[in-house]
């Protein structure tokens, strides 16, 4: 599958048409950028770490009953996705309080939960992402009451899932990002990417941070705990 002509540049990647229309090529960058764009920066190898583990993780996901955007990675940055209509809906999921979260109640971070909590943001740049929650989405028109439903359903399997999967990485999966996105017969799956950009990793033992923090908050070693993530998901 090849591309054609490019339809979208965002902060961390491009999306390509290919000659089908069902299909698009998503290209993974290098840029980094924070607090709505304001930080920007480049983390080198970042687009290719990312492009992988996320290809990685949706695999692992599609064989415990997610069904996502998903199929084939052409190359280190380069894979091949279903073409969705994106819900503008941020899908956060927190199971130790950290960042905004811990900010915004007055708590410490590192409050492990009793069980895990939901978020949802309305994906408008314009407004900076602002808090909402399921009833200001269908006041909007965001998404419908089954579509909600089935997303809410479907962010705590990936976070079961995820879960399990990264604490035997010796890795704390303390809160990610998810986006959802509609193929043209309506179905919604989980699109976007899972990586160190959208995910919260803290090393299990030490809690050092594994991921955009450490650009977020200038604590250095940025590449090495990305790096750090890639060797414990493929062992390199």
């Amino acid at each position: 599958m090849n591309k054609t002509e490019q339809l979208y540049e965002g902060k961390a990647k491009k999306v390509f048409a290919t000659e089908d229309p069902n299909y698009v090529i998503v290209s993974y960058k290098d840029d980094a950028t924070a607090f709505d764009g304001t930080k920007k920066g480049t983390i080198l190898g970042k687009g290719a770490i990312n492009n992988r583990m996320s290809n990685y993780l949706m695999r692992l996901l599609e064989k415990n009953g997610v069904p996502t955007h998903f199929v084939e990675e052409l190359n280190d940055r380069e894979t091949v996705v279903k073409k969705v209509t994106i819900v503008p809906l941020e899908v956060i999921i927190r199971n130790i309080s950290a960042g905004s979260f811990a900010k915004r109640y007055g708590v410490e971070e590192g409050i492990v939960f009793a069980a895990p909590t939901i978020e949802f943001s309305y994906k408008n740049d314009d407004l900076h992402d602002p808090l909402i929650n399921s009833y200001h989405a269908l006041a909007l028109g965001l998404a419908t009451a089954d579509e909600i439903e089935q997303i809410k359903q479907m962010a705590f399997t990936v976070n079961r899932v995820l879960k399990e999967y990264f604490l035997t990485l010796g890795v704390k999966l303390v809160d990610f990002k998810l986006e959802f996105g509609r193929l043209s017969d309506g179905t919604i799956v989980l699109a976007d990417e899972i990586s160190p950009d959208t995910c919260r990793f803290w090393d299990a033992e030490t809690n050092e941070k594994l991921d955009k923090d450490r650009f977020r908050r200038d604590l250095g070693g940025v590449e090495d705990a990305y790096n750090e993530m890639m060797r414990r998901v493929f062992g390199e």
